[in-house]
């Protein structure tokens, strides 16, 4: 898969750790700016309850994952409980060439792939004032045991130490200032990159 450059729309990809807000905010984003078209991941999983294919995954079998990883059909990929999700790189090229904006919600890992193949993503990175904070959020959802609240809060210092690698940050205090300097920041990086990158 070849390294893509582009000057028109964008490719927005938002990454945090549990109880950042990320899901939060990509539900304001896709209601703010309806043009923005979001990557609905794909994955091997078998659908839940309430799970609507193509709104919250496209369901595929693990053997048309493994297919489409061998033809490189994916931008990033993971493994996750012994489940595939990826994002097909058709995801962000057929928004691109409809002229529209993409929105990717993805972990640390999956945002540096997308990165690597699409420099000019601009990759923003979503958390709550400090690690104590995460865990009371994560907490008071109600949905995970201590031994699954202990691995997100591992994961999730792994995951602050790659903040640099991002182009921004919002700290996540108030989600009323957070969804503010996002749609703030995605007005200003489609006025530079429809410049060419220059202001």
């Amino acid at each position: 898969m070849k390294t893509t450059k582009h000057t028109g729309p964008g490719i927005f990809v938002l990454s945090s750790p549990s109880g950042g807000g990320k899901t939060t905010l990509v539900k304001f984003m896709k209601k703010k700016f309806p043009d923005i078209i979001y990557s609905v991941s794909t994955t091997s999983r078998k659908p839940r309850p309430g799970d609507k294919n193509g709104r919250d995954y496209n369901f595929i079998t693990p053997a048309a994952f493994r297919k489409g990883i061998k033809e490189n059909k994916f931008v990033e990929w993971a493994t996750v409980h012994g489940n595939y999700y990826g994002t097909p790189e058709l995801n962000i090229k057929n928004a691109l060439k409809k002229g529209r904006s993409v929105l990717l919600d993805l972990d640390v890992k999956g945002a540096m792939q997308v990165k690597k193949l699409f420099p000019e993503a601009v990759l923003i990175f979503i958390t709550a004032p400090g690690i104590q904070e995460l865990r009371r959020r994560i907490i008071s959802r109600g949905q995970d045991d201590m031994e699954t609240i202990r691995r997100r809060l591992k994961n999730a210092r792994e995951e602050l130490r790659k903040i640099k690698c991002f182009d921004f940050l919002i700290m996540n205090e108030d989600i009323r200032d957070a969804q503010k300097y996002m749609a703030a920041i995605y007005k200003a990086e489609l006025c530079r990159i429809k410049n060419g990158g220059r202001i």
